[in-house]
């Protein structure tokens, strides 16, 4: 569980980069640059098929430590005080994890279905509004794509908000958590390693959910 999420928790990095791209506010020709770099790449591609080994993995475990934890005891405590002793967020990361997947299936219809059907090979055949040009070449104009699913309804920008929220709490928890899996639990470390999970929670998650918010409002074009 721990090593699956450390390769998440990496790939949310490069993945949030790429994203933030939309605020060079140049009309999505950066974005656009990379995105089609990201879908067009050999390499890239073969490493977005461990990605989903990963992710379905990372899913599969968190089920089976749900179901362990839940056989362990089949007969609740008669008092329950687990606010003494452990945060909401750590308690709940199977109903966090079930939003962002629920969050994670409609991102994926929304840009990662499209996308790669604007792929390697198929560029042409797409409409007109969703191509655009950079350095002459013909890319998939997925930043259009982003402007007409984020500025047309407002009900997807709640919704992933919302997801990214989820996120926030479940990567709070999971940070620090996978380091302890590993052994790195120590006075003297510990405290630097919740630390950087708040930065790199709150960092990471304000940056996604700004994105949908910017462009609903025409902060960038």
């Amino acid at each position: 569980m721990g090593l699956t999420g450390f390769f998440l928790i990496t790939f949310l990095i490069v993945h949030c980069l790429i994203n933030s791209m939309i605020f060079f506010n140049d009309g999505g020709e950066t974005f656009n640059h990379w995105a089609h770099f990201m879908g067009s790449n050999l390499i890239i591609r073969t490493m977005e098929i461990g990605l989903f080994a990963f992710l379905l993995l990372h899913i599969f475990q968190g089920l089976m430590l749900w179901s362990q934890n839940r056989s362990a005891r089949p007969v609740r405590y008669a008092v329950n005080r687990p606010e003494k002793n452990s945060k909401w967020y750590s308690r709940s990361m199977g109903l966090l994890g079930t939003l962002i997947l629920l969050f994670l299936i409609l991102h994926l219809y929304h840009f990662w279905v499209p996308s790669r059907m604007g792929g390697i090979g198929s560029i042409h055949e797409l409409e007109p509004a969703s191509l655009s040009t950079y350095s002459g070449q013909e890319v998939h104009n997925l930043y259009n794509e982003m402007l007409m699913v984020f500025r047309e309804n407002l009900w997807v920008v709640i919704v992933y908000v919302l997801g990214v929220f989820s996120l926030f709490w479940h990567l709070l928890h999971g940070f620090q958590s996978a380091f302890q899996t590993f052994g790195l639990n120590h006075k003297r470390y510990t405290p630097l390693i919740k630390g950087l999970g708040v930065a790199y929670s709150t960092i990471i998650c304000i940056a996604f959910a700004s994105m949908p918010v910017a462009m609903y409002m025409n902060w960038v074009s």
